[in-house]
This record gives C-alpha cells, sequence and structure tokens, in this order.
C-alpha cells in the first residue's frame, strides 16, 4: 500500500524502462491520499466538533494480525485532506479527526510471502459520532485473474480506488509482486457512480507477456475478482526491435543486447511493467482493450556514458483479436511531422520542433545520437541564425514584415547497420509577422521499405517502397515530387517515378548502402529537398 500522489504517466513509464531486466519487471504506484497535491495537515479549529474512530484489526485467524497498516483520509467536510495512519501493537487504534466524509483503507499481512495480503477498503466512512470499524482479513476474497496462458509466470499487479464526495476525490492504491491479493468491501455503500476502481496485473511468456486490465465503477470497493481472459478477449501488441542498436556513433552494436519495453494503460492510475527483447528480435504482448489505450515505451541500448535513447508511443489503441505492430530504432531514418505542425511563426519569432531522426515507424528518439548538426535560417537569401545542433524545439527571432525564408539542417552520424549516415533537409517559404502561433508551411517525405529483421533489404531485387508526404503538402496539395535514388554514397542520382505512392528501388548488390531524395513543391509554392544518405542497406 503506499499513500503517495499520483505520477504522470510518462513517469511511470521512465521509471519503468530505467528498471528492466531479463524476466523481471518494475512498477511504479501512482496512487495517493490525495488526487493531487495533498494539502497542508492543519489542525482543526477548536470549535470545530471532533469525534473519535476506533479501528479494530482482525486476521484471517480471527486474532490480532501479524502485520498491518491503514489510512485515512478525509474526503470532505473539515477534515477533508488530512490523512492519519493510526497504529498499535494490539490491532487496536484510536485516532481524534473532524466530522466529514473519510475514505478508508488498510493492508493486513503475515510473514509468511505465501499467505499474501487483505486490502480491506471502506470508500464511505461519514463520521458524525463516535465510530468503531473492524478491518476484518476474513471478509476478504481472492483477486484471482489470470492469462489464457497457463505457463505464464506472474510479474507484477496493482489495484487503484478512487472515491469522489463533494466535488473531492481521493485515491488509495495496493502493488503486488505476488499473485496473492485478497480484497473486500467495508461499510455501507456510497452514491452511485462515485467509486472507482481499477485492477492490472502483468505476466511473461517465453515470447512476451500479458496485460491484463479490469476497471469498474459503482458504490462499493471490489470483494475479491476471479477472471480468467480467453484469447478471444485480447488484441496483440507486437514490438520489434529490427536494426541493431545503435551505439552513439560508435559504429553497429552487437546483436543479442537485451532492451526495454515497457507498457501500462494510457487512462487511469495504473501499474506498468517491462520486458526483455534482444535485436534484432520481437515481443507479442498480449492487452484488454477494455482497459482503453496503452502507452508503450522503447529503450535501445547506447555506449557507455551515453544518455540512454527512448521511444514513447502514447495512446495505442486496440481491438480483441487483432495484432498492432510497431518497429523500434529501424530504418529508414528521416524528419517526421506527425502530430506536430514542425515550425511555427509568433509575431516575430519562429520556433521549430522538427525531428530529424525519427526511425521507420516515425516514432521520435529523445536522445538521437548523431556527431555533427547544424541548422541555419536565412532570410531574402542572407543567413539570418546559425547553430551547432538540430531542430528540436529551437527558437529563431526574425525581423517583422513579410520575406521569403530558407530553413536548412543536417544531422550526420558514422555508418552503423540500418542506420542513416546523414540527413539532409531544406525547406523555403513566405512568412509574414503574425498575431499569434501560425503553422509555417513546411513538408517532409517518409519511405517506408519492407525490411528484413536486421533492417537490410534484398540484395539484388526490385523494391516497391511506399513514399507518404506529411505537412502542408498533406492532402493532395502537391505540385510536383521528384524522387531519386543512389546507391555511391550520393555522388551520382537516378529518378525513380513515383506510381500510386510508391516507388520500384532496383537494390544494388549485398552489402550495399541505398540513399534516397525527394525534391517537392506544394501548391503554394514552398519548396522541400530532403536527402538521406545510407537510408537503409542491402543483405
Amino acid at each position: 500500500m503506499t499513500t503517495t500522489s499520483p505520477l504522470p504517466r510518462r513517469s511511470i513509464l521512465r521509471a519503468l524502462t530505467g528498471a528492466a531486466a531479463l524476466g523481471g519487471a518494475a512498477s511504479v504506484s501512482v496512487s495517493g491520499s490525495a488526487a493531487f497535491a495533498a494539502e497542508p495537515q492543519t489542525e482543526p479549529p477548536t470549535e470545530t466538533e471532533t469525534y473519535t474512530l476506533t479501528i479494530r484489526h482482525l486476521g484471517r485467524d480471527g486474532r490480532v494480525p501479524t502485520h498491518y497498516r491503514t489510512s485515512v483520509t478525509g474526503i470532505s467536510g473539515p477534515g477533508a485532506g488530512r490523512s492519519e495512519q493510526p497504529h498499535d501493537a494490539s490491532g487496536t487504534t484510536s485516532v481524534r479527526l473532524p466530522g466529514g466524509r473519510y475514505l478508508l483503507e488498510s493492508s493486513l499481512w503475515t510473514d509468511r510471502v505465501v499467505d499474501g495480503t487483505d486490502w480491506i477498503v471502506q470508500p464511505r466512512l461519514d463520521l458524525d459520532r463516535d465510530t468503531t470499524v473492524t478491518v476484518d482479513a476474513r471478509t476478504a476474497a481472492p483477486v484471482h485473474v489470470t492469462p489464457p496462458d497457463g505457463p505464464a509466470a506472474f510479474l507484477n499487479s496493482g489495484m487503484f480506488i478512487e472515491v469522489t464526495h463533494g466535488g473531492a476525490t481521493r485515491m488509495a492504491s495496493i502493488v503486488k509482486a505476488t499473485p496473492t491479493l485478497r480484497t473486500a468491501h467495508l461499510g455501507p455503500e456510497a452514491e452511485a457512480g462515485s467509486v472507482k476502481q481499477w485492477y492490472d496485473s502483468y505476466w511473461t511468456t517465453r515470447t512476451g507477456g500479458y496485460a491484463l486490465g479490469r476497471t469498474f465503477s459503482g458504490t462499493r470497493a471490489l470483494t475479491g475478482l476471479t477472471h480468467h481472459f480467453t484469447a478471444g478477449e485480447l488484441a496483440a501488441l507486437e514490438l520489434r526491435a529490427v536494426a541493431r542498436p545503435d551505439t552513439g556513433g560508435a559504429g553497429a552494436g552487437s546483436a543479442g543486447i537485451d532492451l526495454a519495453p515497457a507498457l501500462g494503460p494510457a487512462a487511469g492510475p495504473s501499474v506498468g511493467a517491462s520486458w526483455a527483447l534482444p535485436a534484432p528480435g520481437t515481443a507479442t504482448l498480449f492487452v484488454t482493450p477494455l482497459r482503453g489505450a496503452w502507452d508503450v515505451v522503447y529503450t535501445a541500448p547506447a555506449a557507455p556514458g551515453v544518455r540512454p535513447n527512448r521511444y514513447f508511443v502514447d495512446g495505442i489503441t486496440v481491438r480483441a483479436g487483432t495484432t498492432t505492430t510497431h518497429t523500434f530504432d529501424g530504418p529508414v531514418f528521416g524528419p517526421a511531422l506527425t502530430g506536430r505542425a514542425g515550425v511555427e511563426r509568433d509575431g516575430d519569432t519562429l520556433t521549430a520542433d522538427l525531428p530529424l531522426l525519427a526511425d521507420g515507424d516515425g516514432h521520435v528518439p529523445t536522445a538521437p545520437s548523431f556527431d555533427t548538426a547544424w541548422a541555419g535560417l536565412h532570410r531574402d537569401g542572407a543567413l539570418l541564425h546559425a547553430r551547432s545542433g538540430g531542430l528540436d524545439r529551437v527558437t529563431f527571432t526574425v525581423p517583422p514584415g513579410p520575406a521569403p525564408y530558407r530553413l536548412a539542417a543536417t544531422v550526420a552520424r558514422r555508418s552503423a547497420t540500418g542506420a542513416t549516415t546523414r540527413v539532409s533537409v531544406s525547406w523555403t517559404f513566405r512568412s509574414a509577422t503574425t498575431t499569434g502561433p501560425v503553422p509555417v508551411p513546411v513538408s517532409v517525405v517518409r519511405f517506408s521499405p519492407g525490411l528484413g529483421p536486421a533492417g537490410t533489404a534484398a540484395a539484388g531485387r526490385p523494391m516497391r517502397v511506399p513514399v507518404t508526404v506529411q505537412g502542408a503538402a498533406a492532402g493532395g496539395r502537391v505540385r510536383s515530387l521528384t524522387v531519386s535514388m543512389s546507391a555511391d554514397g550520393g555522388r551520382s542520382w537516378t529518378v525513380l517515378p513515383v506510381h500510386e505512392g510508391a516507388v520500384t528501388v532496383p537494390n544494388p548488390a549485398a552489402g550495399t548502402a541505398v540513399s534516397l531524395r525527394a525534391e517537392l513543391t506544394d501548391t503554394d509554392g514552398n519548396t522541400l529537398d530532403q536527402t538521406l544518405v545510407d537510408a537503409y542497406r542491402t543483405g
């Protein structure tokens, strides 16, 4: 049981990816005695009526429990925001509190791990007189939620409860590393819909694992929970590590390094779990669609002393019986505009947030590795700003009034199998002073070749490569688009006809790097010149 304030969901998964280990899992509770920051605890004014709350604790044998931990948290009334954890070795404890609505939750356990924990919750405790409450472990029933795969091994679980009254919300939770949890409701029913509860459990298998979640809403806390999930109730998330890991620009990493995908629900309080994934390799995680969308964090290994590179994928919607695939850290690396404008002007400030090394699926890395990076902004043909670095959250101050601009950037890194050696991009557009944030019309081109597990293409065979336009020119706003390929590092180029959203690349001999170039003009005359040297390799 924990009584910390809720953590942001991204913090949960960051903690998980940082603690991943082969065959194990990490968990973080996001529950707390308050929905947000706890209110300062102060003694009630002398004129406020107070009452004695006496709590008796009984173990499964009807005697004083070996161990217990109880929390009483004010929801509404004079005691709102106040939290107490009364304890006495006799098993009976008392606390003096102002009148009002409280949430009581208690964990009872023994020194034997196999006995597990009894978690008893009273979501409605109206304190308007001296009151005695008995927390009795004998009223609890087992939580028995299992996956279809019998040999699957339990990793961790978390149960969370949220109680609302008088416009205030309070939460409590219990996180378990063993599948030995029993729960019980205590006290009268609360108002309809005022009690929400979540349960998540995680399991591991030889090829991946399970994330089994349930949600509940009503008037009572759960007394036990039994559900044996069938395969038909679940959706599959296939997580692939295709390319060999990048090692901070120091060349190709070694295959078989364990990477860390972490998984958790996108909505509601939760724990998450992390699994080991070799590169190249695939992990298939089966999840419950009724829990809603899911968040994934993929962490790739890095060279010693280099900050790990992570990819966040938030809000993956799933449907029972279907498979959703995400491929991480593989070619073709390049600029991406999924879910972002890329460049905005606010008054006379241009702000760029345009990743240049998104992976082949468009996932944006938190710490892209490169050896050199440069960006420059030209106005009326003259260099206005230059910087050493890419275009992630960069701000340029520009003169007022309309003018033609050219924004250019280059990122380079030493060759690693499956990684782009150099990305060079140049955009031209017209821009004028604005009265608020306005997107600047920039576009990028994404290439999506079908590559093998090592991030390579079959040598000596023609291959259809889908071409996708993102940004201002998307949605039929392309005036012209020319795509070219090079098999000699960009010294010479061959134009490839674009037909039905794709080009056909005549893949060269094995071990050759294929470079790709796109030159685009949109219907308003804005242009893009994008070159990806060593976009992918043949094998």
